[in-house]
């Protein structure tokens, strides 16, 4: 979803924080109500190592490409890897194995669909069934694409990702701000935490994002582009959760954008919004640009007329990302 205004704790409005303060109530009830379903509920036990990739906030902060290079790590080990998610905005509940020939956008959600290029995904609204289904598959380890606060499956390990830039922001639970529970609740569940910075160069103030003091791995990561983007003018656009940093990657790769549009995290474009867009690109002589994510929820004929720009997560240091995936294997192969 789109960040609201008074999410800003930046801003400098006395009306964000009384939002925040009217809308408090509901977030105190949103927190309890979570924590009473991790409290009564028993995970299932897992068929298979899983690695989840979750985050304490709503909106996007980097889970996707931070699995997908779990799951590029995991194939160069030797492993089989496969994804699991609940198919967010997609009909089928599953659990059904992901076929880019069969389903569509409305049938699995976006994610599914742009992780299935890299390995076997699965979409389940009850987790254990699509771990189940893909352990019996082949799957000797489980990438869990988002799922921190879902206890119906036994992780066996629990990677929490924050954006630098944004953090927790003003600290007040959804809907009097992003987090989906109390940072220390959702920090003492979390086995790692990736802190996604907006460039290589980037240092994170992780006293800020209260993570000096933890125990556990704290990585950091940025989005690299896996190309330089189009010559000439472009149109850049997103349907994702913070469609800024989509725009201001593209600039600071070299980008010359000479027009923006944005659209609500998930949006199912239509063939007449790509048609007015490609007009608008038209009367500024510029090329259509859009995320992966967003690629593959346009609609099939028109797919060929918007650049895809492909990005991925890059690390500071691989190794700890390996060992990660080597913590996780050897966790739960010692727990049987």
């Amino acid at each position: 979803m789109r960040p609201p205004p008074f999410w800003d704790d930046t801003a400098p409005r006395s009306s964000a924080a009384l939002t925040r303060a009217l809308l408090s109530p509901l977030g105190a009830l949103y927190a309890w109500a979570g924590a009473r379903r991790l409290r009564t509920t028993t995970p299932a036990p897992a068929p298979a190592p899983v690695i989840c990739v979750g985050n304490l906030t709503v909106g996007g902060v980097g889970k996707t490409p931070v699995t997908a290079a779990l799951m590029r790590a995991a194939h160069q080990k030797g492993l089989k890897a496969a994804g699991l998610s609940r198919g967010w905005g997609g009909k089928l509940a599953g659990p059904v194995k992901v076929d880019a020939k069969l389903h569509s956008v409305s049938d699995v959600g976006d994610e599914p669909l742009l992780l299935s290029r890299l390995a076997p995904v699965y979409v389940a609204r009850q987790r254990p069934e699509g771990a189940l289904m893909a352990a019996q598959e082949g799957a000797n380890l489980i990438l869990m694409d988002d799922g921190h606060q879902n206890p119906s499956l036994e992780k066996t390990l629990s990677i929490v990702v924050v954006d630098a830039v944004t953090g927790w922001g003003p600290g007040t639970i959804f809907p009097a701000g992003p987090l989906r529970e109390p940072v220390k609740a959702g920090l003492a569940r979390a086995d790692a935490v990736i802190v996604m910075c907006p460039s290589a160069e980037f240092t994170p103030d992780l006293e800020k994002l209260q993570l000096s003091d933890l125990e556990i791995p704290v990585l950091t990561a940025w989005l690299a582009p896996e190309a330089a983007p189009p010559s000439g003018p472009l149109l850049a656009f997103a349907g994702i959760g913070r469609p800024q940093k989509f725009y201001d990657a593209l600039e600071a790769a070299g980008g010359t954008l000479a027009d923006t549009a944005s659209f609500p995290d998930h949006h199912a474009f239509t063939r007449g919004e790509i048609e007015e867009l490609a007009d608008l690109a038209e009367s500024h002589n510029a090329t259509l640009i859009t995320t992966e994510k967003d690629h593959v929820r346009l609609p099939g004929g028109v797919k060929g007329s918007v650049i895809a720009w492909p990005v991925r997560a890059v690390f500071k240091d691989e190794a700890r990302l390996d060992a990660l995936i080597d913590q996780a294997m050897d966790s739960f192969a010692n727990s049987r």
